[in-house]
C-alpha cells in the first residue's frame, strides 16, 4: 500500500514537471491543452435536458400508460455522418402512482445536434421517436402501441428524477474520476511535447463506458431502417364550427384503398400537426391551421369505404 502511494506520488510529481515544462517551453501549447481539457471536462460532467414528452402505451407484459421524456446529453456520442448509427441511451424505467393512476416513466437521450436537427424535419424527429419506442422494446422485453403523441409538456416527472435514472446507470463519479486518471497518462503528456501542438491529450469518457451495453445501454441504430418509400394518400381536412361560426374541431378524412383494419394505422398527433402512417403503404404529414388538443383527439376506421377519420377539437 505504501510502495503504491510513493508510486502514485512520483507519478503525479512528474506529471507536474511535464506541465511546467511545456508552459515554459511552448505556452500556446500549453494554454490549448488546458482549455481542452475544461472544455471536454465540462461536456462530460453536463447534465442530460429536457427536450420532449411524448405518450404512448405498454401493452405487455402488462398493460399501462408509458410517458417517455426524449432528452439531449452531450455524454451521448454523435453519429459519424449522415448514413452512420445514431447512438442513444435509456435510462431505468420508472413507475409512478398518483391516486388511481399508474404509469411508467422512461428517459431516452441522445446527442443534442441529433435532436436539433429533428426539430427542424418531422420525418426525422418521427424515426428517432421510434427508434426510442424500438430500443425500449429491445431492452426492457415490453411490447408498446404503435401509436403516440407528443405532450404539451416537456418532462413528466421532476428533472432530478430524470437525470438520476440517466446518470444513475452511468459509471459511479469516483469509478469515473479514476479512469479518467488513467485516461490521462504520462504518455499523453510526453507525447504533447513532441508531436504536433494541435494533437492534445484528451480526457475522454473510456470506450467501455459508452458503448457496452450492459454498462450504459447505449444502442446504436441505423438510421436507414425506417425509410420506406410510402404512397401520400388522399385526404380532406376541413373545420367545423358551431352556429355562430365559432371554430369547434378539425376533422380530417383520409382514404386508405387496400387497408381493412384500424389496427394498420398509426397515428401520431401534435398541438400542431398530425402524422399518419398505415402497413408502410401510405404516409401523411401535415401542419395544421389551428391548435388542438391532443388529449381529446379521436379517431375511427370505416372499413366500407376504407377511409380513417380523425376528430381534433381545438384548444
Amino acid at each position: 500500500m505504501e510502495s503504491s502511494s510513493k508510486g502514485l506520488l512520483t507519478q503525479v510529481t512528474q506529471f507536474w514537471n511535464l506541465l511546467d515544462d511545456l508552459a515554459e517551453s511552448n505556452p500556446e501549447s500549453y494554454q490549448k491543452f488546458i482549455q481542452q481539457q475544461l472544455k471536454e471536462g465540462k461536456e462530460l460532467c453536463a447534465a442530460p435536458e429536457p427536450q420532449l414528452c411524448l405518450q404512448t402505451r405498454i401493452l405487455k407484459p402488462k398493460e399501462k400508460l408509458l410517458f417517455i421524456n426524449l432528452c439531449q446529453w452531450k455524454r451521448i456520442p454523435a453519429p459519424e455522418s449522415a448514413t452512420h448509427p445514431v447512438p442513444l441511451s435509456i435510462g431505468r424505467p420508472e413507475d409512478i402512482s398518483e391516486t388511481s393512476d399508474v404509469y411508467t416513466v422512461i428517459s431516452v437521450a441522445y446527442h443534442p445536434d441529433v435532436l436539433q436537427a429533428a426539430e427542424k424535419d418531422q420525418l426525422k424527429k418521427d424515426q428517432l421517436i421510434r427508434m426510442a419506442m424500438k430500443c425500449i422494446e429491445e431492452q426492457l422485453q415490453f411490447t408498446l402501441s404503435n401509436c403516440y403523441y407528443i405532450t404539451k409538456f416537456r418532462i413528466k416527472g421532476s428533472i432530478q428524477r430524470m437525470k438520476q435514472n440517466l446518470m444513475g446507470i452511468q459509471t459511479n463519479p469516483t469509478d469515473l474520476r479514476e479512469k479518467m486518471k488513467k485516461e490521462l497518462t504520462l504518455e499523453k503528456i510526453r507525447s504533447s511535447t513532441v508531436s504536433n501542438s494541435d494533437q492534445f491529450p484528451q480526457l475522454l469518457l473510456p470506450k467501455d463506458q459508452v458503448s457496452s451495453k450492459t454498462a450504459c445501454l447505449i444502442e446504436e441504430i441505423s438510421s436507414t431502417e425506417t425509410e420506406v418509400e410510402m404512397k401520400r394518400p388522399a385526404y380532406e381536412l376541413k373545420i367545423v364550427a358551431d352556429q355562430n361560426e365559432k371554430p369547434l374541431k378539425i376533422e380530417l378524412k383520409v382514404e386508405l384503398p387496400g387497408i381493412n383494419s384500424v389496427s394498420l394505422c398509426d397515428l401520431s398527433v401534435s398541438e400542431d400537426d398530425i402524422l399518419i402512417e398505415v402497413s408502410e403503404k401510405y404516409r401523411l404529414h401535415l401542419n395544421l391551421p389551428e391548435s388542438v388538443d391532443t388529449e381529446m383527439t379521436t379517431a375511427k376506421f370505416i372499413k366500407e369505404k376504407a377511409t380513417l377519420i380523425v376528430t381534433m377539437p381545438l384548444v
